[in-house]
């Protein structure tokens, strides 16, 4: 069959410049790249091999709506490092996690000791890896570093964990989260929500 449509091309082709009126002096030309190009068939061409459904490249990957809304709230819907986010969300939700660790590794380069670029590279490391890697780690530990204060990263390291399924080692970093939530801050009810649905959970698969 590759030899039939190989042929069928060059019928095609030849019809094609014969109604375009090419000039028979160029007809060489393009004769001699349909040569060529049955000489690499002919050389390199497994036409024996069986046909097979191609996957796509890209896999989608969800992201929690409501995760981002808490995300908005925590770090800001409006600033410069919530455009990286968001950028980083489109490529994960088409498939491209890659491509989103290195919007925000670009974020980071721009702006080193913001916390939540630094918390969101971990975010983006942990869909790219599929596990809270070495590098998901250390960007989360950064960010802990920069702002020691602020419930956002340490709240975001255990969200990885138990996207990990390490839902135990994520319990200390949510109940850090909610400890250094304020008062009165309007996200501190979701923390908590969160904390409680996994102790509920901790506690009913306890051995």
């Amino acid at each position: 069959m590759g030899w039939i449509a190989l042929g069928l091309i060059g019928v095609a082709v030849a019809a094609a410049l014969w109604l375009l009126g090419l000039a028979r002096p160029l007809w060489s030309f393009v004769g001699a790249g349909l040569m060529l190009g049955a000489t690499g068939y002919a050389v390199q061409g497994r036409p024996g091999l069986p046909g097979h459904p191609v996957e796509p490249f890209a896999r989608p990957i969800p992201v929690d709506p409501g995760l981002i809304e808490l995300r908005g709230d925590m770090l800001g819907r409006y600033t410069g490092e919530a455009a990286y986010m968001v950028m980083a969300d489109g490529l994960t939700r088409a498939g491209n996690p890659r491509a989103a660790v290195q919007i925000m590794r670009g974020g980071v380069g721009n702006a080193p000791d913001n916390f939540a670029l630094w918390t969101w590279l971990g975010m983006a490391y942990v869909q790219h890896d599929g596990a809270v890697s070495p590098a998901a780690r250390l960007a989360f530990t950064r960010a802990m570093q920069l702002a020691p204060n602020h419930p956002a990263p340490p709240f975001f390291l255990g969200v990885a964990l138990i996207q990990s399924g390490d839902f135990a080692a994520a319990r200390p970093y949510w109940a850090r989260a909610l400890a250094l939530a304020p008062k009165t801050i309007s996200y501190r009810p979701a923390i908590a929500e969160r904390l409680a649905i996994l102790d509920k959970y901790l506690a009913a698969t306890k051995p």
